[in-house]
């Protein structure tokens, strides 16, 4: 792996908002713990500023026919009643599996008592990951998973998982392929806003000198002749990470030569007003069920254009993100809240988009509207080592046989890199 792994040792979370254009050298000694005062945030913009620490349910599945051997065809879970959550997905023990076949899932709202209609799960959730041979991908923690569902608050599930039938032959009849081992679902309670003061005092007293939100910084503010201003941002404290579920000390890369679009994935079921729920339900996820050292994404946008930081570090640093295979070197990988293979995405997440990256991909000097090479890691379209030309704005699809970031988003980048290159005066 080209990034390089920083000591934790005395670092707050002031140095994870610090701004520097280049990634710092090995630490040998610890970082500063003060910053100039943040701006004054009203609660509107930061929203709520502590949260109750939620959890993980993890619930395996059994065979639904006679056949009892380990990877059994048809696997499941009897609707059952379980402890409030509102994110689910299934993942299995051998990341190196895929599943071949459909996952679905039914869940009951905690508020009505109403089941829900039975919802698939992408399978294919490989491509999403840390590059071949990192550190991260073999730490011997990593797990097989779907991509995660967003569900909203619930309290009951069912499960029902069908391998794809295999083409028989002459000799043979069509049979049904073997499941991963390991099969299990787990279902995310991403916590809640806790607005008692004396909970919001202990969550500053630990996290003294972040803010909840970097307001965005005026065109005359630029950093470089062709870098968009800066947007605003939402902090991971104004998200509600739980820090102390990440791995300690942060992971660079060189720079930032391209931008990779995602969606979640997750569906389209959220209120803007939910989207820090729905990503420290995804931040849970990548952590406890995937087995990631933090939230694969650097960036995350909900459908009314907010901006979320994503993976800890630094919102201007070259950080190593676990979320396009192969290609997560010089690069920053933007995820959009929702699933895009059908719904057009909004005008708002399109502008965040091209403000976020003509500020991001500016600091290092690259235009939206152009075309880069990155070295391919291994372990997606191209062989490891074989340097590719891509846009500096692309879709996950463009690096990895995937239909991320969804046929009706990827459709859009085309408005995105227009609109970046704008917003850089270029």
């Amino acid at each position: 792996m080209r990034g390089f792994l920083a000591s934790s040792t005395g670092v707050t979370c002031a140095a994870a908002l610090a701004l520097p254009l280049a990634p710092p050298a090995a630490a040998t000694t610890p970082a500063a713990t003060t910053t100039s005062p943040a701006p004054p945030v009203t609660r509107a913009a930061a929203g709520p500023e502590a949260y109750a620490a939620g959890g993980t349910q993890s619930l395996p599945l059994a065979s639904r026919s006679s056949d009892r051997a380990p990877g059994a065809a048809e696997q499941g879970l009897a609707r059952r009643d379980v402890r409030p959550f509102s994110l689910v997905g299934v993942v299995w023990d051998n990341p190196a599996t895929e599943l071949h076949g459909r996952v679905e899932v039914r869940t009951r709202a905690t508020a009505t008592g109403a089941w829900s209609g039975w919802r698939e799960l992408e399978t294919h959730n490989a491509d999403h990951a840390a590059d071949p041979g990192s550190p991260e991908s073999t730490s011997g923690r990593v797990r097989g998973a779907t991509a995660p569902l967003w569900v909203g608050e619930s309290d009951g599930v069912e499960v029902r998982v069908r391998a794809e039938t295999t083409h028989g032959t002459a000799r043979t009849a069509p049979a049904r392929s073997r499941l991963p081992g390991g099969l299990r679902i787990d279902l995310v309670d991403p916590g809640k806003a806790v607005p008692s003061p004396a909970h919001r005092a202990r969550t500053e007293a630990a996290q003294p000198a972040q803010p909840a939100v970097l307001p965005a910084l005026p065109a005359r503010q630029k950093t470089k002749p062709h870098a968009g201003p800066r947007p605003r941002i939402t902090t991971r404290r104004g998200w509600g990470a739980e820090e102390k579920l990440r791995d300690k000390g942060f992971v660079y890369t060189k720079k930032v030569k391209a931008a990779f679009v995602h969606h979640s994935d997750t569906g389209n079921n959220y209120r803007c007003s939910q989207a820090p729920s729905v990503i420290r339900g995804i931040y849970r996820y990548h952590v406890n069920s995937m087995g990631w050292r933090d939230l694969g994404y650097n960036f995350l946008v909900d459908k009314c254009g907010n901006i979320y930081e994503g993976r800890a570090g630094g919102v201007a640093k070259p950080v190593l993100g676990a979320h396009t295979l192969g290609f997560n070197s010089n690069s920053v990988g933007i995820a959009v809240l929702g699933t895009y293979s059908s719904k057009k995405p909004s005008s708002a997440a399109l502008k965040a988009i091209a403000r976020l990256t003509a500020w991001k991909v500016g600091l290092y000097g690259m235009n939206p509207r152009g075309k880069t090479y990155l070295k391919s890691g291994g372990g997606n379209l191209y062989p490891k080592g074989e340097k590719v030309r891509l846009n500096v704005i692309s879709g996950h699809r463009d690096g990895f046989a995937t239909n991320c970031p969804g046929k009706k988003l990827y459709a859009k980048l085309g408005t995105a890199r227009a609109k970046a290159a704008a917003y850089q005066g270029r």
